[in-house]
């Protein structure tokens, strides 16, 4: 099976960042609240400790975690997912059932050339996060042809 690329990682590393950000101005905001509104401290406190165990697990825990846990594998008759840190998730998607393929890139993914492929069936959408864009389009027209339609709409 592949793996996602590993700029994924990095990818989530700066989502990681972003959030991380909005947490500690979060706890800026508890810390002035308990002053001005004398709070009991321990509110700012654990709030602090909080963000600081999210932050290193957004940073340095989870990016690695969330690459390695993400596997994929396209034949002509099946699209197979294995996802998942704690629940692993395995997902076998028949060609036939596909009828509608699509990519996209937000913009931390067009910062690292990365793109999720998208792909629907009567059931709902599965998706293959963060592929290099080369990739992601190379798997968008596989799947769009073996699962016997032209390019997005099957």
């Amino acid at each position: 099976m592949k793996r996602i690329d590993r700029r994924a990682a990095k990818a989530r590393r700066m989502e990681g960042w972003i959030a991380s950000a909005i947490s500690v101005m979060l706890v800026i905001a508890a810390v002035w609240l308990t002053a001005a509104y004398d709070w009991p401290v321990w509110i700012a406190g654990w709030s602090a400790v909080i963000v600081l165990l999210y932050i290193v697990l957004e940073l340095a825990v989870l990016p690695g975690l969330l690459y390695r846990s993400w596997r994929y594998e396209i034949t002509e008759r099946n699209v197979e997912l294995n996802h998942g840190i704690w629940i692993r998730r395995k997902t076998l998607i028949p060609m036939v059932r596909i009828q509608h393929v699509d990519s996209k890139q937000g913009p931390i993914q067009k910062i690292y050339g990365l793109s999720t492929v998208t792909f629907s069936t009567a059931a709902g959408s599965h998706r293959i996060p963060a592929l290099s864009e080369q990739e992601a389009e190379n798997i968008r027209k596989q799947i769009s042809d073996w699962a016997g339609g032209t390019d997005g709409e099957l």
